[in-house]
């Protein structure tokens, strides 16, 4: 068991209570009392709210006691003094647990006076915290290996900010190589993922917020989010990890797509938003730190923004399955982790290609044609990156006419070449005389909603809209193109084709497709 430890950060003992009760509502399992928070801070305070918990909470949930010094991410400046009084208080009162940091505790008489307190209850034990707020610790099996020898009995906890998410393999390594009680995770926006697999990988708790108003660190998760999508209850030591590789991911709708159908096919898996940072350099790393950590349980990804060609060529270099289709586009949406070759102990990785087929079923569907009628429609095609890749080469194949459009000439060129077809500079984009124009661009996408590819003076009811983006389902060109008259095609159509084509390499098996529109339309 990893229980969800909600941490109550309130400034006085009503506002404590109430946070309190929804937390247990929500289905907190440990309530940390962050009296560091509190306004006017005393050891009768403490004991009241402890009082006040123990009395109103609805099972009985272990209690956390911290008041954190504010060089560890404290909230108010208080004297070690009164802190280790507040702990020691605590555990008198009947918390199960109190939280010092490890630095304070090496000082003689802030130990001895815990000590003292933990000796008289035997039922309450000592996490002995460690926090950078910076970048990764030094050593962390070393300062792991420290805590323990100064004070054995000690629950370890150890949490860093992940700047980039390879940094997270340190925890998730440290995890791995021990079994005792411990806590351990990466705080940040690269280091969520550590947050929902710590149950999986046997950390002692994790952490989760009432609300995003209410946290208390870097990355925390809401009791909700990890509840409900990423299926924190259903998360044992077996679950099979998959997840979307991109940079931005938190906007992604794969996710909620993914995990409901998982839960609704009673399959034990789980998929995760992993934001890649940075360029091949950096996708080539993490993939190498996956397939170097079978133990992990990554069994495939789809891959997005801007990684779509860097995967590709890291399954060519690896010598992996690339689909022919996917050869052919010169980009790749979909991976997939094998079992470990007989020869080696690293896992066989695949490469697919399904925005291709999801581009095409979205179009045809809309402009209700087959794919003979494409020979008779000038299109033109925004962008030269992974989507682009493949929406061309769907195009082509039906004979369409197409001409490219990009901010960087050179990448329209070299795309253009490579499926003899034409190109032109961005800035022509205003005197296109095309039928269907398609957005193979991030422009629009959220968190960017007021941005558009092309003014709204040279959309015309005679033309076909396509926007690949799917988040927000109606773009701002989609919008303008509406009120022009012409027709719209949304990149929901396409990214639940995709999905669905994906769901099947992941796991065999054909996915609820009639589930699977009703989940992107109710985020919607």
């Amino acid at each position: 068991m990893t229980p969800l430890a909600v941490p109550i950060a309130a400034k006085n003992l009503d506002q404590a209570e109430d946070q309190a009760k929804k937390a247990i509502d929500a289905g907190a399992e440990m309530l940390e009392l962050r009296t560091d928070y509190l306004e006017v801070l005393s050891t009768d305070l403490v004991k009241s709210l402890i009082a006040a918990v123990k009395t109103k909470r609805a099972s009985q949930i272990p209690i956390i006691v911290t008041c954190r010094d504010k060089l560890q991410g404290g909230a108010i400046a208080y004297s070690d003094t009164l802190r280790v009084d507040v702990l020691t208080n605590a555990v008198g009162a009947g918390a199960e647990f109190v939280d010092f940091e490890y630095e304070k505790f090496l000082f003689v008489d802030n130990q001895e006076r815990i000590k003292l307190a933990l000796s008289q209850s035997p039922k309450s034990r000592l996490i002995l915290s460690a926090h950078n707020f910076e970048s990764k610790f030094d050593n962390i099996e070393e300062l792991y290996r420290h805590i323990l020898t100064v004070y054995p009995p000690a629950i370890p906890k150890l949490v860093y900010t992940a700047n980039h998410i390879n940094d997270c393999f340190e925890a998730f390594d440290l995890l791995h190589k021990t079994n005792c009680e411990r806590i351990v995770w990466s705080m940040g926006t690269p280091g969520l993922i550590s947050r929902i697999i710590a149950k999986k990988l046997g950390s002692f708790l994790t952490y989760a917020s009432i609300d995003d108003k209410n946290a208390t660190a870097p990355g925390q998760l809401t009791i909700g989010q990890l509840k409900n999508l990423y299926r924190w209850n259903d998360i044992d030591c077996d679950t099979e990890l998959y997840g979307i590789i991109g940079s931005p991911v938190a906007h992604s709708q794969s996710p909620a797509v993914h995990n409901t159908c998982f839960s609704d096919s009673r399959m034990n898996k789980l998929y995760l938003p992993l934001l890649v940072e940075g360029g091949k350099e950096n996708l080539d790393r993490f993939l190498n730190n996956i397939l170097a950590r079978s133990w992990l349980g990554f069994r495939g990804f789809s891959v997005t923004i801007p990684h779509k060609q860097n995967a590709l060529d890291y399954v060519k270099a690896k010598q992996g399955f690339v689909e022919p289709l996917a050869e052919k586009i010169g980009a790749v949406n979909t991976l997939v982790i094998n079992e470990p070759r007989a020869t080696s102990h690293e896992p066989r990785i695949s490469a697919y290609n399904t925005d291709y087929t999801g581009a095409m079923d979205a179009i045809t569907s809309a402009m209700d044609i087959t794919r003979a009628g494409f020979k008779d429609i000038t299109i033109a095609v925004i962008g030269a990156g992974g989507v682009a890749r493949a929406v061309v080469a769907a195009l082509t194949n039906a004979d369409a006419k197409i001409k490219i459009y990009n901010r960087t000439l050179k990448k329209a060129e070299k795309l253009a070449q490579e499926f003899n077809c034409d190109f032109a500079p961005l800035d022509n984009l205003p005197g296109i005389d095309a039928k269907l124009l398609i957005n193979c661009t991030s422009i629009g996408m959220h968190p960017n909603v007021d941005e558009t590819p092309l003014p709204k003076k040279c959309l015309r009811e005679d033309m076909a809209i396509f926007d690949t983006v799917y988040n927000p389902a109606e773009t701002l060109l989609l919008r303008q193109a509406k009120q022009a008259g012409a027709k719209t095609i949304t990149g929901l159509s396409m990214f639940i084709n995709q999905a669905a084509a994906q769901f099947k390499l992941f796991t065999g098996q054909d996915t609820n497709f009639e589930l699977m529109q009703k989940i992107v339309e109710d985020i919607r």
